[in-house]
């Protein structure tokens, strides 16, 4: 698959995905015989996680030292759980909140709903 298509089916800019890949969030990617980028099926794999990561609010920075772990092989799996552990605490506390924030915009549309409800019978 080619970046144009790439970029497409994720909805990522090519730029950011040469990005990535430039400062090795994600791996390089192959070229084909003209020097053209041709991402592979592991190739989207990463970048399927490099996307939910940012996503999440994780940093480049993250992916990047995740990415150099793995390239390290099997010696490095207590390090990459324990940076994903990291992570999913960082994200959990996110989502904590978001959820109490999403509580409170959701009680004060209902405090106008029933505002307009209430004046609409006047």
């Amino acid at each position: 698959m080619k970046i144009k298509e790439v970029s497409e089916k994720y909805s990522i800019p090519a730029d950011t995905l040469r990005y990535w890949e430039r400062v090795g969030a994600i791996p390089r990617v192959n070229r084909d015989e003209a020097g053209y980028r041709d991402y592979d099926k592991e190739s989207l794999d990463w970048i399927e996680f490099a996307q939910c990561m940012r996503h999440a609010g994780v940093s480049v920075e993250y992916l990047v030292e995740y990415l150099q772990l793995f390239k390290q092989g099997d010696k490095t799996l207590q390090a990459r759980k324990d940076l994903l552990d990291e992570q999913l605490e960082t994200i959990y506390k996110k989502k904590i909140e978001i959820d109490r924030t999403y509580t409170i915009i959701k009680d004060k549309v209902q405090h106008y709903e029933q505002y307009f409800e209430n004046n609409s019978k006047k």
